[in-house]
């Protein structure tokens, strides 16, 4: 039967029927506030978002990653260029589609908040010095576990992998395994950022913005 009474308390948002939860602005600050409002919310990993690549024929592939930068500004290592930071394997199943295929999309899906964050555009590598900066910050296992994996390769045994660690951890008994020249990072240039916020009754909203290709964006509510 369909629902006629009030909606659970799980599925109320605190906005009033006629307004605006997503403004026009700039993409980057919501992002910024809706991210701050993720961390303090979600059990765990609240910088976990699904990266889709796809082969140059269409063929798309999903997985999950974890963000490590993100803003209008990231600063002297990335010479003040903007966008989302991730890491990998560039021999990986991703890095082999990116290095075809240089355009991706994002998706942040923070359900303590009822919001997600969808996000389009180009890769390009950062620079080395801004991959050993990143791994160099690394605990010093998550370094090793890198370094002695040949990502998205057939492995014939978990104890092969374990195997190659421990080698590593002999060789280098305080951690410090340099980085791979093949393991380094990727920053999303994005040219759409879309806002969704749950609503009551499943009235959702949506604010798509693209940009204008002269630094700003413009944006539109799209229907949910």
């Amino acid at each position: 039967m369909p629902q006629t009474g009030p909606l659970p308390v799980t599925e109320q948002t605190a906005f009033e029927p006629g307004q605006d939860a997503i403004p026009h602005g700039d993409p980057f600050a919501i992002f910024e506030d809706w991210f701050a409002a993720a961390k303090a919310s979600e059990p765990n990993d609240p910088n976990a978002m699904a990266l889709a690549t796809a082969t140059p024929d269409g063929a798309p592939s999903l997985r999950m990653v974890l963000l490590k930068g993100h803003g209008a500004d990231l600063g002297p290592a990335f010479d003040g260029a903007g966008g989302f930071v991730f890491y990998t394997n560039f021999h990986s199943r991703k890095g082999g589609e990116l290095a075809a295929n240089a355009q991706v999309a994002l998706l942040f899906h923070w359900k303590s908040l009822r919001r997600q964050v969808r996000i389009e555009g180009p890769v390009v590598e950062v620079s080395p010095q801004a991959a050993d900066a990143y791994f160099a910050s690394r605990h010093p296992e998550s370094r090793l576990g890198s370094a002695a994996s040949d990502q998205s390769r057939v492995l014939p045994s978990r104890q092969v992998y374990l195997d190659r660690v421990a080698a590593l951890r002999a060789q280098y008994p305080d951690g410090n395994v340099p980085r791979p020249a093949h393991w380094s990072g990727y920053r999303v240039e994005p040219r759409a950022i879309e806002f969704w916020q749950d609503r009551d009754y499943r009235l959702h909203e949506r604010r798509r913005f693209v940009a204008d290709g002269n630094g700003g964006w413009t944006s539109n509510l799209l229907y949910p």
